[in-house]
This record gives structure tokens, C-alpha cells and sequence, in this order.
């Protein structure tokens, strides 16, 4: 199966560059600030499916930026959609947790209703909403809180951290299920090819690690894996401000992506473990609680 991907430096291109197999298209053959181009892009090389893993991620600096995030995260994957459905081939389109409120305690379903709170999930919602518009053949794969060993994340981060300093305050109040770049990789191939097979599969589905944890609990999780001596201290949302605000409860009910695709929640811990052996780190500090 030809598979044309768009985005080559971010967490989830790279895992799919590494499976093999794809077309890679970076900023320098398809920028998503000019949305005609992508879809030409798609027209030029007649792929048998799409995924769109490139996007504007700057969660914090998309409060002054939201034009341009709508364009990167709605209105190029609009395109994308539309040129997919000229050809009749799929489309894979990777979202986010944060097109939802975060309210409650219960895992959000793919059809709950969206109420982003910031201007990064508007644009993310946006992105859904067209590639909906456009009628072909997608999937829209939500997920969150993407880890991975290359690139700016929350691992890499937590061990430059931990290996500077002796105590951490880490927010323990949003909940949510790490996800490794490279399970996301692998579920968008197979997602991408079964909907070549049953395009009636089309839809929203829900992708994320397990099991559900805090960030001060994936921290301590980090720490005792990696053998970083670096104690954490809990902190509620309201002592670390943001220009953007986070959703509290980032739970991802995922049974639909498993009853449609065989596709189960991946063990973060696990994923941890090889994130951290690609680093060259041997997890000398055994198990954490994980709480």
C-alpha cells in the first residue's frame, strides 16, 4: 500500500518514517500554511491512503496565533480531506483530547459533544469538522499526550529536569492516558489500510495509552524507570497558569477504535520502557507506582 504522510520532524511522522513503507512529505514539499498546495500535493502522487501527522502543536502560543493554527489544523486538512475523496482513497487524520472540555471524570466517547477550551482545540476542531465536510473515506484518531524518544515532549523534558534538580512541582489534577509516538504510528497503518477494505469504517475513534494517570504520576513513573533521583511534589492546575488552559480530564474511551480495527490500548509503562532504552537508558531504577 502506497501511504503519502504528511509531516517529517514530529513525534508520530518519525515512528511512521521508521515502519517503512511511506511517502514522506515535509514543510519543504508540502507546507500546511498554504492548503492548495497539500492538496495538490496528494493529486500529484495518487497514494492509495493519507495520513496527516503534521499540525501546529504550540498549545501556549496558539492563543495569539489562532489564525494561523486554524490554517495549519483546519483548513489543510480540509484540503487534504477533499483531494482524498477526488481519488477515493483514505484519509487518516490525527486530533486531540483537547477539542473537549475536560470536564468530569468519565472518558470522553467519539461522539461526545466538543467544547475546546482553547485556541489550539478550536483549531483542531476545525480540522475534524472539514475533513468531515469533505465526504470521503477518514478517520479521525484522537489522542494525547504523545511521548516519544525524539523531539519536545514530556519524558525528554521530565529527564532533563530531573537530572538538574532534586524536587519537581508537577500538576495533579489532569488526568489522561500517555501515548507513545509509535503505537499511534502503527494504528494509523493499519486504520489506513482496513479502510481500504471497509470504507464503511469511517468515522471518529479514540487512541491513548493505558492506564489512566496524572501528570505528577507519569513523572514519578519517568523518574523510577529511568533511575532519576528526583522526588515530585503534587500541585493543583490553579498553581501552574498557562496562557492556554488544559482540560482536567483527558480520558479517552478507546472500545470503539478496538471493536472496528482490533486496535487495544497500548501499555504506556511498556512504551516508557522503550522510549527510555532508545535514549540509551536502561531503567536502572525499576518500577514506579505509576499512580
Amino acid at each position: 500500500m502506497g501511504v503519502l504522510v504528511f509531516g517529517r520532524t514530529g513525534q508520530v511522522a518519525m515512528e511512521l518514517q521508521r515502519a517503512g513503507g511511506v511517502t514522506v512529505l515535509g514543510r519543504a514539499e508540502a507546507d500546511l500554511t498554504d492548503p492548495e498546495a497539500c492538496a495538490a500535493a496528494i493529486r500529484a502522487a495518487r497514494p492509495d491512503a493519507v495520513i496527516n501527522a503534521a499540525a501546529y502543536t504550540a498549545v501556549d502560543q496558539a492563543e495569539t496565533e489562532e489564525a494561523l493554527a486554524t490554517v495549519i489544523n483546519g483548513d489543510a486538512p480540509g484540503a487534504m480531506a477533499r483531494a482524498c475523496a477526488g481519488l477515493g482513497v483514505p484519509l487518516v487524520q490525527i486530533s486531540t483530547d483537547y477539542v473537549f472540555a475536560g470536564d468530569g471524570q468519565e472518558p470522553w466517547k467519539p461522539d461526545d459533544p466538543t467544547a475546546p477550551l482553547g485556541a489550539y482545540g478550536r483549531s483542531k476542531r476545525a480540522g475534524e469538522e472539514a475533513v468531515r465536510d469533505a465526504g470521503g473515506v477518514h478517520a479521525i484518531l484522537r489522542t494525547s499526550w504523545v511521548v516519544s524518544a525524539h523531539g519536545r515532549n514530556f519524558v525528554r523534558t521530565m529527564l532533563r529536569l530531573g537530572a538538574e534538580r532534586d524536587r519537581l512541582t508537577i500538576v495533579a489534577d489532569q488526568i489522561g492516558g500517555p501515548t507513545a509516538a509509535a503505537p499511534i504510528a502503527a494504528a494509523c497503518l493499519s486504520i489506513a489500510a482496513e479502510l481500504q477494505r471497509s470504507p464503511e469504517k469511517t468515522g471518529t475513534y479514540h487512541f491513548a495509552g493505558a492506564p489512566d494517570v496524572s501528570w505528577a504520576g507519569f513523572a514519578r513513573e519517568i523518574f523510577a524507570r529511568s533511575g532519576t533521583r528526583c522526588m515530585v511534589e503534587d500541585i493543583p492546575t490553579s498553581a501552574y497558569p498557562t496562557p492556554a488552559r488544559r482540560p482536567l480530564n483527558s480520558r479517552l474511551d478507546c472500545r470503539a477504535t478496538e471493536a472496528a480495527f482490533g486496535i487495544a490500548r497500548p501499555d504506556w509503562r511498556a512504551d516508557l520502557a522503550a522510549i527510555l532504552a532508545d535514549l540509551g537508558m536502561s531503567g536502572t531504577g525499576g518500577r514506579g507506582d505509576g499512580s
